[in-house]
């Protein structure tokens, strides 16, 4: 199949790239790396001094040839400036030290049942981006943070920098006192080092007053997967079990940071037993750093951009839940199992992705899931229609991190909901167990699991992946239905319109049809497998109700034209999608009075808060001020973002008689959002006797300081 999908790539590198507005088609053609060995264990010592931003160093490895005959190997080496390599009897080996290599010459030939060691001495001086030295400033203070994917482990440590080699670690590293040092795996201890000795023998003058913390990672790992974190951090300790669980945040938000992460050990519970796989390392910790906008996952250790610390006012607007329950997902899917070359990426991250959506789903309900999984689609769909569509395993890119996308994260997440459908419940998350203990600490690609899913269901799936997977493109539907109420029959008829796009398949695919009627629904799936299908259903009467792909299985585009009736009919009735799709369809017949009453109902009595939001906003862009007392209800609404849509449409109104409500939500609200919603919408409605009141309010302490900018904003709006 990967053959087929090569020579697929490159027929149709010129079409598929027309009306593309990235050409992804001109990337150049990569592939896995080959390498002459299998490196076992890296023995790193590092002397780092954070004042000169400075590190002395030596990588002892271990490695065993792949082949006879071995007398040299390379080692990838950026920026660092190796000064020595020595056998393990002592003696110098000769090498050569290119921009990018160390070309080691061995004295002798070694064969693939040998092992050779032999340590590479080494000096940093150069700043980089694979190990960053951060200045204090008023919101950090002074760090060494590692940022090694996806092959920045090179810019600090001499080694095989590529996932499709997996080793053991050690790193054992030598700081000033003050600092902290935390690294991948068990800490094995905390020593002082004696002035007088020196635990790296090229370090004349090693740091005074300073501490030397070991770490060693037992189980094997990529190199973009390993962690060294230096700071005067605060460690936050947590548990699960006995297995130790740390925060490591600065000083002044270790309070915050007890809240911010207090359901770590309920997340890798969760995971354990979803998965039918027990979290596999000695610790977990979750460092943070000012460098990272997100966040990034090393084994046993996650670092997260410093935005992840808040307080609890501020988790109902701008909570990072979610981003830290993919990163720990990542212990699993990219840590446990990792892509064997980077077109796989979808290994580590649509399973991610689809983790943090079955964790959401779990915690908030059916409605909250639903709505992130609709989330994670449009994300998909909002590349695909604007920047480009590729397949989600893609050979194609000049840096690995291309393939880090919306295709890789939110359409792989899409795509494994359809499997785990085609499959059930049962034999999918079989398969992902079955998956995980199978190739454990093992570099993986698309076929290992393909391969999985044959031997755990019996079903050969081939089809699914050559569609979903090895090809670009999603379900471009248009469905249409008619009644015959002589025979009682349901004609529905569904056109798959997205093989006008080049490379784009006619899909094979299941989907549900439901007819709801009053206290009834009936579901039958029907499989397409032509450009267009029609089919019968007898039925006892006309459905209030046709849903293409009930369940939202799908990942699609659909045009399904409906009635008003059926319209309002929806809105009211189905689930938390069809609820939101039918509020916005309904726009097409804003002028009718039943669309007014059923946006009202949805405002103000739906169950789920996304939908009380785009009901309200429908509502607010309809002429007149018939809707303002409903408005003004909204900012009551238990859900900040309905607060604060309802916030802002008052704000446009631009009356200053809504001043003195305006203060008072800003006065009582707990939400951040809101307030700085609020202090905005005095800046359009109020007049300059308003300065005072928002100059006092920029002063205002909130997370990332959102009010205070806020108020800035309104001010502007005076002036």
């Amino acid at each position: 199949m990967k053959t087929i999908f090569s020579v697929l790539l490159i027929t149709l590198m010129s079409q598929f790239a027309f009306g593309q507005k990235v050409d992804v088609y001109k990337r150049p053609v990569q592939a896995e790396r080959s390498r002459e060995f299998d490196a076992i264990h890296y023995k790193i010592s590092l002397n780092v001094d954070l004042d000169k931003k400075r590190l002395v160093g030596e990588n002892k490895i271990t490695m065993k040839p792949l082949n006879d005959k071995m007398d040299k190997c390379t080692l990838d080496a950026q920026y660092l400036v190796v000064n020595k390599i020595v056998a393990e009897d002592g003696a110098d080996l000769s090498f050569e030290q290119t921009a990018d290599q160390v070309n080691i010459r061995f004295r002798k030939t070694f064969g693939h049942n040998d092992t050779i060691i032999f340590t590479v001495k080494y000096v940093l001086e150069k700043a980089n981006l694979g190990l960053r030295f951060i200045d204090e400033s008023p919101t950090n203070p002074r760090l060494v943070s590692s940022d090694c994917f996806p092959n920045k482990a090179r810019q600090w440590i001499p080694c095989y920098d590529y996932p499709n080699d997996k080793v053991t670690t050690e790193m054992i590293v030598t700081v000033d006192e003050k600092y902290k040092v935390l690294s991948n795996g068990k800490l094995v201890g905390v020593n002082p080092t004696p002035h007088t000795q020196n635990p790296i023998p090229q370090t004349p003058n090693p740091i005074p007053s300073s501490k030397t913390w070991h770490w060693i990672q037992d189980l094997p790992h990529s190199t973009y997967l390993i962690n060294l974190s230096i700071g005067d951090y605060e460690v936050v300790k947590d548990s699960l079990g006995t297995m130790p669980i740390n925060y490591w945040v600065y000083h002044w938000n270790a309070d915050d940071a007890r809240n911010a992460f207090r359901k770590t050990p309920h997340m890798i519970s969760f995971y354990n037993k979803l998965y039918g796989f027990d979290y596999p390392w000695a610790k977990y910790d979750q460092v943070i750093t000012p460098y990272m906008g997100g966040g990034a996952e090393a084994t046993s250790a996650t670092l997260l951009g410093e935005g992840a610390v808040m307080d609890r006012n501020a988790e109902q607007d701008y909570s990072w839940e979610r981003v830290i329950v993919h990163e720990i997902a990542h212990q699993w899917w990219g840590d446990v199992i990792t892509l064997r070359s980077w077109e796989h990426t979808w290994m580590n991250e649509s399973f991610a992705t689809y983790s943090d959506y079955l964790y959401t789903r779990s915690e908030f309900g059916e409605d909250a899931g639903a709505f992130d999984l609709l989330g994670k689609k449009n994300q998909y769909l909002n590349e695909a229609r604007n920047r480009y569509i590729r397949p989600i395993v893609f050979n194609r890119y000049d840096d690995p991190g291309d393939n880090f996308d919306s295709h890789t994260y939110p359409k792989g997440a899409n795509v494994l909901h359809l499997l785990r459908y085609i499959l059930g419940d049962d034999t999918f998350f079989r398969t992902l167990s079955s998956f995980l203990h199978k190739y454990a600490f093992q570099p993986v690609d698309t076929h290992d699991f393909m391969k999985t899913v044959k031997e755990v269901s019996g079903k050969n799936m081939d089809w699914f992946f050559e569609q979903f997977i090895f090809s670009p493109g999603h379900a471009i539907f248009d469905v249409s239905k008619t009644w015959d109420e002589s025979r009682k029959v349901l004609t529905v008829k569904v056109v798959q319109k997205q093989d006008s796009i080049p490379g784009v398949p006619i899909y094979t695919i299941p989907v549900n049809l439901g007819f709801h009627f009053a206290g009834q629904k009936i579901v039958r799936e029907v499989w397409l497998k032509e450009k267009s299908g029609t089919f019968e259903f007898a039925l006892p009467s006309e459905p209030l109700l046709v849903r293409f792909d009930e369940g939202n299985f799908l990942l699609k585009e659909v045009t399904f034209k409906k009635s008003l009736a059926e319209l309002v009919y929806q809105a009211g009735n189905d689930d938390v999608i069809g609820r939101l799709a039918a509020v916005d369809e309904l726009k097409e017949f804003s002028s009718d009075p039943a669309t007014s009453e059923a946006w009202q109902q949805r405002a103000t009595g739906d169950s789920f808060w996304a939908v009380r939001q785009a009901a309200l906003i429908n509502l607010a862009k309809l002429p007149g001020d018939k809707y303002l007392t409903l408005i003004k209800k909204a900012i009551k609404d238990e859900n900040s973002k309905v607060r604060q849509s309802a916030i802002r449409f008052l704000g446009e109104k631009k009356d200053p008689s809504l001043v003195k409500l305006l203060k008072s939500v800003y006065e009582s609200d707990s939400s951040y959002a809101v307030q700085s919603e609020a202090l905005r919408s005095i800046g359009k409605c109020g007049g300059k006797s308003q300065e005072a009141y928002l100059k006092i309010a920029s002063a205002k302490k909130s997370y990332r300081n959102v009010v205070g900018k806020a108020a800035t904003e309104a001010l502007t709006q005076l002036r």
